[in-house]
């Protein structure tokens, strides 16, 4: 028997449980079927059809059980989410239920800035703390340097240097996902997560492959979420890379550019746009050095891009709107004893 505390269950939950139902947690999710850890141990599982609509179980999600059976997803309390790639509105749940979103970020190369600034607007509008792990510290030839970067422009988040070759850093990560925590890793593709996840478990719980010789970047290696159980007691998500994070709201992105919201906040015009206006405290934080050019300009590109996704939400949900309208018209055409 497991004691479900371990895997990360809160005691309210339980008032959300179907009668007859007992509860599990979603450790993977492969074309439908489900991995879920309960408290007697994992077994294979189905979603009802019902759960199928929308972005259906993730992993991460506490699901109710008859059996094999999912009945009902438990409300989540967190959710790191993004928008499908291309050009859509559909949204994916990467991770549910999380403490913390750890970004990840290789030192192999200079610090990409603006990169990790948009993982951590999502990572803020996901509910959960974003922490920023510098991995491969051992193949860096200037670790403060590209720590005191990241950490002036992460503002209010910790950054952690490590390196699963020579074991630096790995106990701060470990004593961030304690006892029944549960913490997703976020990346892009090649930057070393499945090492970082098979240094913290202490066994190999996820494939990797080496650095590629043509430009010293990781090979993706993760093609699905899954979520690992550390030594600790504490629960990791490891998640495959992406080439795109698309926002699906701009939920995150003023507290990750707090540093441009603030002194926003005391421009003297409320509708001000931060270009010519006079009193705008924007301009004048830029113009006295307090605020970087670059971190005003990514701000206002991803409060562009998210407004871009709330139009194109809105109208997918009234082109939906008016199928079900029409399908309603249709059908009631098609009744043969309906009123002329």
């Amino acid at each position: 028997m497991t004691d479900l505390s371990v895997l990360g269950w809160m005691p309210g939950l339980d008032a959300e449980l179907p009668v007859g139902s007992r509860p599990g947690r979603v450790a993977r999710v492969d074309r439908g079927r489900l991995t879920v850890l309960t408290g007697d141990g994992e077994l294979r599982a189905h979603p009802a059809p019902a759960l199928l609509e929308g972005t259906g179980p993730a992993v991460g999600d506490w699901v109710a059980l008859r059996g094999e059976l999912v009945v009902a997803v438990l409300t989540r309390r967190s959710a790191f989410t993004r928008v499908v790639a291309g050009r859509t509105s559909a949204e994916q749940v990467v991770a549910a239920n999380l403490d913390l979103v750890l970004v990840v970020d290789a030192l192999t190369t200079a610090p990409r800035l603006r990169r990790v600034e948009r993982y951590l607007a999502v990572a803020w509008g996901s509910g959960a703390t974003p922490v920023v792990v510098l991995i491969k510290a051992d193949l860096c030839d200037d670790v403060p340097a590209a720590l005191r970067a990241v950490a002036e422009d992460a503002v209010g988040v910790d950054v952690v240097v490590v390196s699963s070759v020579t074991g630096e850093g790995l106990a701060a990560v470990r004593a961030l996902v304690g006892p029944g925590r549960t913490a997703a890793m976020v990346g892009p593709s090649g930057v070393g997560k499945s090492s970082l996840a098979n240094a913290l478990a202490g066994t190999p719980v996820a494939a990797t492959r080496g650095i590629r010789e043509a430009d010293g970047r990781g090979r993706h290696t993760t093609t699905a979420r899954e979520l690992h159980l550390l030594p600790g007691g504490g629960l990791l998500v490891d998640t495959p890379g992406t080439r795109e994070l698309g926002l699906v709201d701009g939920a995150g992105v003023d507290t990750a550019y707090a540093d441009v919201t603030e002194p926003a906040a005391a421009c003297r015009f409320r509708d001000c746009a931060h270009r010519t206006e006079p009193g705008c405290a924007v301009a004048a934080a830029i113009d006295d050095g307090r605020l970087d050019p670059a971190r005003y300009t990514a701000w206002r590109k991803l409060q562009a891009e998210a407004h871009r996704q709330a139009l194109r939400s809105d109208a997918r949900a009234r082109a939906a709107e008016h199928a079900r309208v029409r399908a309603l018209h249709r059908s009631y055409r098609s009744q043969p004893n309906r009123l002329h």
